[in-house]
């Protein structure tokens, strides 16, 4: 194994996580800094809330990306024969964490980025595409049902590991499971006030299918 190529493809994360796809793309189409309206969140709901639902699809899928290319790079290692396939799970978790630390401590927008759900999407779709589209539909319904971006969040995040727990693709495994925990933690942790909010009952309510409301996440 090549530590070199180990330690870049960690620096690539990270660098690729620090995409600041919400600032960036607000000011140089819109010229909002999407930092200072709204919930003042550098993230996609905020995107949505502030300029729209194609500015925040767009946002959205980049930081998607980031998470998914970031997670892939342990493919690349893998085809360059540099880990084995035992290794392979273990190297797309660190990248996809990586990538997802970028994405909250942006080093291009000194260090104050979004949440990561988004490039926690797409890490798990990296990592478990069938279990990540479940996660999927139950972020969808709940926020059908709810219009909560923060609680469709949480639910969905808590999914891929009781769903990976209880085997509903398999026999479980147990990293997959433990990881899945850890990033439900941070979910919370990134949430605390939203959490707090929603159990006061003034949470503010996004209705990103038909148009957007005003509020915080």
């Amino acid at each position: 194994m090549s530590i070199v190529l180990v330690i870049v493809s960690i620096v690539a994360a990270y660098l690729l996580g620090s995409i600041p796809s919400s600032v960036w793309y607000g000011i140089g189409y819109f010229g909002i800094d999407v930092r200072k309206q709204g919930s003042g969140n550098a993230g996609a709901t905020n995107t949505f809330r502030v300029l729209g639902k194609r500015a925040g699809t767009v946002v959205m899928l980049i930081d998607v990306l980031k998470g998914w290319t970031a997670t892939c790079l342990a493919s690349m290692l893998f085809y360059m024969s540099e880990i084995g396939e035992t290794e392979l799970l273990v190297y797309k978790i660190l990248f996809g964490i990586i990538a997802i630390i970028g994405h909250i401590f942006p080093v291009f927008v000194n260090f104050k980025g979004g949440k990561g759900i988004a490039t926690l999407l797409g890490m798990v779709l990296a990592i478990h595409p069938e279990l990540a589209l479940v996660c999927i539909t139950i972020f969808i319904l709940t926020l059908l049902a709810s219009q909560y971006v923060s609680l469709s969040s949480i639910l969905a995040t808590l999914a891929f590991p009781v769903l990976s727990w209880i085997g509903v693709f398999g026999h479980p495994e147990p990293l997959l499971v433990v990881f899945g925990f850890l990033m439900f933690l941070l979910v919370v942790l990134t949430h605390q006030k939203n959490i707090i909010r929603l159990l006061n009952g003034n949470e503010s309510r996004v209705n990103i299918f038909g148009g957007s409301k005003s509020g915080r996440h």
